[in-house]
């Protein structure tokens, strides 16, 4: 048998106040050509397959569009929630769409119920984890202490190990495995009463087809993440795009091997002044990339997403590091106590450019305009 592994599609995400639905869907439909390249017999999705609870009805139609594809391919799709979906919204109808072969699992009290798929050895039970809240789960099973991620999945992955026996067997889960390193787009590992989880929780299944980490990481030969797959922040950038092909044979897990999806746009950090930025010809390969701007201007520029998206269409965000700043030990009040109004204005300037003082035409205007301030004054 051969399988996909794939997760956290986060379809609806948005990239910087940008769309990422056009792009997502490309990588998706390239996804169903390696299925139907591969022969893929059965693609597992790990969890975040919607970013929001509330999905919009064009998410919706994505989604659709890619179960067909996939399915139309030759391959069955099981499908579990992760912890940005609604588990209600997207099992709405999984009696009726695993009729179809598309088998969507987010109900809790299914996750030792397995979907079983045969091939010419026999069967698989596949056993998918929707994403399990703990103070949610708890009083299912008042009997069990069932406060951590890790108590919850190890108490899960016991029922499945007994209903497993000899069987050869896949296990679906979106949960965050201990000592994996998260980019800035994982939520707090705290919040919701998400927590570390040890490897070892998830000993006994031939396989195990991990989400909610957006980085591709190999924890044991029969243990990965796939990542996502499409980039949702400048902090993946360097990360492979793709999916995990697993083969089973007669005994259980004969090897993986990764392919890479497409990139619809690259994702390039530049660093340097803002007219650096604009016209050194050596940032001329990135015109078309997502950019993040790293402006290293000693005085803040004007305008300057703008003017960077006259070089760069699809800048994304800028931050402002300057290479040079003044470093101070006494407060602006203190500085100023005994200054004249020249000085106070001249300070202030140099504060805000970070040690750069007013010019010699501004220091005529400032006083100038003292001059005339303290004459109305005086009137």
């Amino acid at each position: 048998m051969r399988i996909l592994h794939t997760s956290d599609w986060h379809i609806g995400r948005t990239f910087h106040g940008n769309s990422t639905l056009e792009h997502l869907e490309s990588v998706l439909e390239a996804m169903v050509e390696v299925v139907k390249a591969e022969r893929v017999d059965v693609v597992v999705v790990a969890g975040d397959i919607f970013d929001s609870a509330t999905p919009a009805a064009e998410n919706y139609e994505v989604l659709t569009r890619i179960l067909r594809g996939l399915r139309g391919a030759g391959a069955q799709v099981i499908l579990t929630s992760g912890n940005h979906d609604s588990a209600t919204r997207l099992g709405f109808n999984a009696g009726f769409t695993g009729l179809a072969g598309i088998h969507i699992i987010t109900r809790q009290e299914l996750h030792d119920q397995p979907i079983v798929i045969d091939d010419e050895h026999g069967q698989v039970w596949f056993y998918g984890i929707p994403y399990l809240e703990p103070a949610l789960l708890r009083h299912h099973y008042p009997d069990e202490t069932l406060k951590t991620h890790e108590q919850v999945l190890g108490f899960v992955m016991g029922r499945i190990r007994a209903s497993a026996a000899e069987t050869r067997s896949v296990v679906i889960s979106h949960a965050f495995i201990s000592d994996v390193q998260a980019s800035d787009v994982e939520r707090d590992i705290s919040s919701g009463g998400l927590d570390l989880v040890p490897l070892s929780v998830f000993d006994g299944p031939d396989y195990v087809a991990l989400g909610h980490i957006h980085g591709r990481a190999q924890l044991s030969p029969r243990a990965h993440y796939s990542g996502a797959p499409l980039h949702y922040s400048f902090g993946e950038g360097d990360k492979p795009r793709g999916a995990w092909i697993v083969d089973l044979d007669a005994s259980g897990l004969q090897g993986t091997r990764w392919v890479d999806l497409p990139i619809p746009r690259r994702l390039t950090v530049l660093t340097g002044t803002l007219d650096d930025l604009l016209r050194d010809d050596a940032h001329a390969p990135f015109t078309n990339d997502w950019v993040s701007a790293v402006l290293t201007d000693t005085v803040r520029p004007l305008d300057a997403m703008r003017r960077l998206r006259d070089r760069f269409p699809h800048a994304a965000a800028v931050e402002y590091r300057p290479a040079v700043t003044s470093e101070r030990t006494t407060s602006y009040g203190e500085r100023t106590r005994a200054q004249t109004d020249n000085e106070v204005v001249a300070g202030f300037l140099e504060l805000v450019r970070n040690g750069v003082g007013p010019s010699e035409a501004e220091r005529a205007l400032i006083a100038e305009v003292i001059t005339e301030a303290s004459g109305e004054a005086t009137a």
